[in-house]
C-alpha cells in the first residue's frame, strides 16, 4: 500500500485541533431552515430512486418502450412517439427515410414496440408504412465496435422475405454527448425527452390520469438530475456552498470524521484537502480554478478562461444562478455501474445561460467553427431557450474500480491532460467576449 493511500485511510481518525463549540453545533443543527430545505430535497419521495432504478439503462429503457407505445396505458396515443421520431430525425433527411417531415405527416398508432427484441434495446415497426426503427439506449455505459451496424443487418434480414422493402433507421440515445460510431444512427440526448414530456404534459394536462401525470413528473426529474439539468439542484447545491461558507468550521469537522467517498478522497492530491472555492491547482503544468465537488463530481474551471474573459470579479447577466458564473463550466464527474465494481469517468465542459441570446448564440458558434478536436455542441445548441450546452466528445475513460482511488486519481489527471488543447484553442475565443454582456463592481 502507498503512503498515500495509508494517509487517505487513517486521516479520518485524527482527532481535530479545535473541535466545534456546543453553541456552533446549535447554530448549525437547531432549527436552521436552510439545512431543512436541503434534508427536504435529498427525501423526496422519488419511486423510481426508491426502487433504485435510476442509474439502470435496462429500467430506462423499459419505461421509454411504454412511453413510445401508442397502445399502452399512458393516455398520449402516439403523441410521445412521433415527437420523438421527429426530433431524433429532425436535420438528418440525408439519411433516407423515414425523414422527420414524413414521420410528422404519419399515423402511427399501429406501432409495434418491442423491448430486448434481437438484443436490440427498443426495436419499432411500422407494418402499414414499411419502417423500422432501431434505438440504441447508452444512459452510461458505452458503444461496442460494430454493435449498431450489426443491429440494422440483422434487422434486414429477418425481414428480407418481406413483398416490400423494409425502411430501416437507427436512433442514438444517450445521456451526454456522443457521436454514433455507426454514422447512419441520428443521435439524439436524454434532455430532449424532457422537453418533449414536459410539453405533452403541459398541453395534455386534462385528459391525462394522476398517476401517470406523476409518474411522468417522477421520470422528468430523475433525467434532469442525471444529465446537470435540474435547476432545483443546482439551488440545492448553492445552498450547501453558503451553508458550508457559513458553518466551515464544524463541517470541517463533521467531514474529518464522518465518511468520504473514494471519488473524494482522490481529488485530494489534485486540487489539495478542502480546497475553497476560487483556488487554484496544477495538473501538468495546466492551471485550473476549483469551483465545487460533491461525493461523485468535481467541478471547475481552466484559469486561463477566467482571465480571457475578464477574471474572476467579471459579473456575468443570465449566470447569477449558474453553478459556475461564468458562461462556461468544466465538470468530471464518476457514474459507477448498475452492477459490479467498475464505472465511467467522464469530463464536461458546457456552455451554460446568459441573459443575452446574440451573446451566448455567438460564443456557440465561435467555439463550433474552431475546429478543435474532441467539440462538438449538440443539434440546436444555440436555439432561444436553450441553457445547458455540453460540447465534450470521447471525454471519457472506463474505471476498473470505483474504489481504487489511485485509479480514479489517474483518470481525472489523464482526462484533463488530454483537455489541454481544447482548453488552449478556446482561450484565444474568449478575448472578444470579455466586454460583451458583461457588467462589473463599482
Amino acid at each position: 500500500m502507498t503512503e498515500r493511500l495509508r494517509d487517505a485511510e487513517t486521516r479520518f481518525d485524527r482527532a481535530a485541533e479545535a473541535p466545534p463549540t456546543q453553541e456552533e453545533l446549535e447554530n448549525l443543527f437547531v432549527n436552521n431552515s436552510d439545512l431543512r430545505r436541503i434534508e427536504a430535497h435529498l427525501n423526496r419521495f422519488n419511486p423510481i430512486k426508491t426502487m433504485r432504478m435510476e442509474g439502470m439503462e435496462i429500467r430506462h429503457s423499459a419505461i421509454l418502450a411504454w412511453l413510445l407505445d401508442p397502445r399502452e396505458t399512458h393516455g398520449f396515443s402516439d403523441k410521445f412517439l412521433r415527437a420523438f421520431l421527429c426530433e431524433a430525425m429532425r436535420g438528418q433527411s440525408a439519411l433516407g427515410s423515414p425523414t422527420a417531415l414524413e414521420i410528422s405527416q404519419a399515423d402511427l398508432r399501429d406501432a409495434e414496440v418491442r423491448r430486448e427484441w434481437q438484443n436490440i434495446d427498443i426495436f419499432i415497426l411500422f407494418p402499414r408504412l414499411d419502417w423500422a426503427i432501431i434505438i440504441e439506449n447508452k444512459f452510461h455505459s458505452t458503444q461496442r465496435e460494430g454493435q449498431l451496424e450489426e443491429y440494422k443487418k440483422r434487422v434486414r434480414s429477418i425481414f428480407e422475405h418481406q413483398e416490400r422493402e423494409l425502411k430501416v433507421r437507427g436512433i442514438f440515445l444517450t445521456l451526454h454527448d456522443e457521436v454514433p460510431k455507426d454514422e447512419t444512427y441520428a443521435a439524439i440526448q436524454y434532455s430532449a425527452i424532457c422537453e418533449i414530456l414536459s410539453s405533452i404534459m403541459e398541453t395534455e394536462a386534462e385528459i391525462v390520469r394522476e398517476n401517470v401525470a406523476m409518474f411522468v413528473r417522477h421520470y422528468i426529474e430523475i433525467i434532469r438530475e442525471a444529465a446537470g439539468m435540474s435547476d432545483e439542484a443546482q439551488e440545492m447545491e448553492m445552498l450547501a456552498r453558503e451553508l458550508y461558507r457559513s458553518h466551515r468550521k464544524i463541517l470541517d469537522f463533521v467531514m474529518e470524521h464522518g465518511a468520504t467517498t473514494d471519488f473524494v478522497m482522490a481529488l485530494e492530491p489534485i486540487t489539495g484537502k478542502d480546497p475553497d472555492h476560487g483556488e487554484e491547482f496544477i495538473v501538468d503544468d495546466i492551471r485550473f480554478t476549483f469551483n465545487a465537488h460533491t461525493n461523485a463530481q468535481m467541478s471547475f474551471l481552466p484559469s486561463c478562461w477566467i482571465e480571457r474573459l475578464g477574471g474572476r470579479e467579471t459579473k456575468w447577466e443570465g449566470c447569477e444562478n449558474y453553478w459556475a458564473r461564468f458562461p462556461l463550466i468544466c465538470w468530471c464527474q464518476l457514474f459507477p455501474q448498475s452492477e459490479g465494481s467498475s464505472g465511467l469517468l467522464r469530463l464536461f465542459a458546457e456552455v451554460g445561460p446568459v441573459k443575452d441570446h446574440e451573446f451566448r448564440k455567438n460564443l456557440i458558434d465561435k467555439i463550433s467553427k474552431a475546429d478543435l478536436g474532441n467539440v462538438k455542441f449538440q443539434r440546436g445548441a444555440a436555439e432561444p431557450g436553450k441553457k445547458y450546452s455540453k460540447f465534450l466528445k470521447k471525454a471519457d475513460i472506463q474505471i476498473k474500480d470505483v474504489h481504487n482511488i489511485e485509479e480514479i486519481e489517474q483518470g481525472i489527471r489523464f482526462l484533463l491532460k488530454k483537455f489541454e488543447p481544447v482548453i488552449e484553442g478556446v482561450a484565444p475565443l474568449l478575448d472578444e467576449f470579455a466586454e460583451y454582456g458583461v457588467s462589473k463592481d463599482g
